[in-house]
């Protein structure tokens, strides 16, 4: 029986010919991920074992969720990584002014390449698979026994195929692809399998696109998402100063999938998950009842240039409404430089936006954007559970960078056709 990309790649870094779903077995990595708020724990398991890191120069820490630090607490667990990196001499430690959401700036620094495999104390490190990574979250504990091993262990996982047919419509983008097929599967559709995208489909999307729809894997309960190598993923890496050597990974035409979902692109519209689920999803253009108080525009899910780009095509020569707090959040410090040359940190500024610095931030409840009871916010983050963004009692509701900023002008959700002049 032949294998997936998924299962190829952890039968190559344990050394075995082939693995089958279900497998257990101890894997070789090739990058180990850490945050602010996940660093400090996996710390404190790696000093139990007494031993040094396995290589400095394969792990990555980042200091993203609430940093900047928004009180005692938030500088307390930064300082804890920042001497952690000092004293194991950590060559990808990201500061303040150097760092950026940690999903957005490990592919942009040119960390991730085809065929590895990239572990995170952060469930949203399924967003590599963009890049023909295997790439999933860990607990804190296998974090920090990987820091010291440079090895952890795995359950192969099933496979779904995501077979994706025909032209995106305009306005259509990755964040409506995923969150589509989400709302078709649930949340738990793919609970510990690995969402594999191909088909003619796949040329049809931005590399962008593929980051966001890897990111949301995690959504749907998947071990991780991923896509073959094309000429787009070559060309990002060539940009990004990939120079190590990497294998492309395909899957064999026998490969084994526990399902297949024909996904048709051309019939795809922009969408909206209400809460307080990601499988809640709507139509974008049915939502003109539902009032909105915020928009935040970023996060590791939708924070790259291209989704800012989006924005300020649709804010272009509008105001954000009265009643609406806009916040728009660049990845990472050379997403928001490339923004503010291209004009589009004038173009939000202008609108009535307000830009942050890189973080985490609003996305979890952190800071730079929490709502009150009885609030409703419209996203480009990637969970709107109940009290996600603030109090219990506010509501989330996820889109695209489309939707989102065309909700800001008019003042509930809004399709961006909508609002096109």
């Amino acid at each position: 029986m032949g294998m997936t990309m998924t299962q190829k790649i952890l039968a190559k870094h344990a050394h075995r010919d082939s693995v089958s779903a279900g497998d257990l077995l101890v894997s070789q990595v090739d990058l180990v991920l850490a945050n602010d708020i996940t660093g400090p724990p996996a710390i404190n398991e790696f000093e139990k074992i007494g031993k040094p890191v396995f290589d400095k120069n394969k792990i990555a820490l980042v200091p993203d969720h609430f940093s900047p630090c928004k009180d005692i607490k938030s500088a307390t667990m930064c300082k804890r990584m920042r001497d952690f990196a000092c004293k194991h001499e950590i060559k990808n430690y990201f500061e303040v002014g150097q760092m950026g959401i940690e999903h957005a700036l490990l592919p942009d620094k040119g960390l991730v390449a085809p065929g590895e495999i990239i572990i995170g104390a952060d469930s949203h490190t399924c967003t590599y698979g963009a890049l023909n990574a295997l790439s999933t979250g860990m607990g804190q504990t296998d974090i920090g026994c990987a820091m010291a091993s440079g090895t952890s262990w795995f359950k192969v996982p099933q496979a779904i195929k995501v077979n994706l047919t025909g032209k995106l419509p305009k306005y259509v983008k990755g964040k409506d692809i995923i969150l589509t097929i989400i709302g078709m599967i649930g949340v738990d559709g793919a609970r510990y399998q690995s969402l594999e995208f191909t088909g003619e489909g796949v040329s049809e999307l931005s590399m962008a696109d593929r980051l966001t729809i890897c990111n949301m894997a995690i959504e749907a309960g998947g071990k991780n998402g991923i896509f073959p190598v094309d000429e787009k993923t070559i060309e990002f890496l060539k940009e990004r100063g990939v120079t190590r050597e990497w294998e492309a990974v395909t899957a064999d035409e026998d490969a084994e999938y526990a399902r297949v979902l024909d996904i048709k692109l051309d019939e795809l519209v922009p969408v909206v998950a209400y809460p307080h689920l990601p499988e809640n999803t709507h139509p974008a253009k049915e939502g003109h009842a539902i009032k909105i108080d915020q928009v935040v525009i970023g996060s590791c899910t939708n924070g790259r240039l291209e989704d800012l780009e989006q924005a300020a095509e649709i804010l272009k020569g509008h105001k954000v409404c009265d009643h609406v707090r806009m916040i728009i959040i660049p990845a990472t410090q050379q997403i928001y430089q490339e923004a503010m040359h291209r004009g589009y940190i004038d173009t939000f500024i202008d609108a009535g936006a307000a830009v942050s610095t890189p973080t985490c931030g609003p996305c979890l409840g952190g800071y730079m954007g929490i709502l009150a009871a009885g609030e409703r916010a419209v996203s480009t983050t990637n969970r709107n559970f109940r009290g996600r963004m603030g109090h219990v009692d506010s509501e989330v509701y996820l889109a695209s960078p489309y939707t989102a900023a065309a909700s800001a002008i008019t003042g509930y959700i809004t399709s961006p056709e909508e609002v096109v002049k």
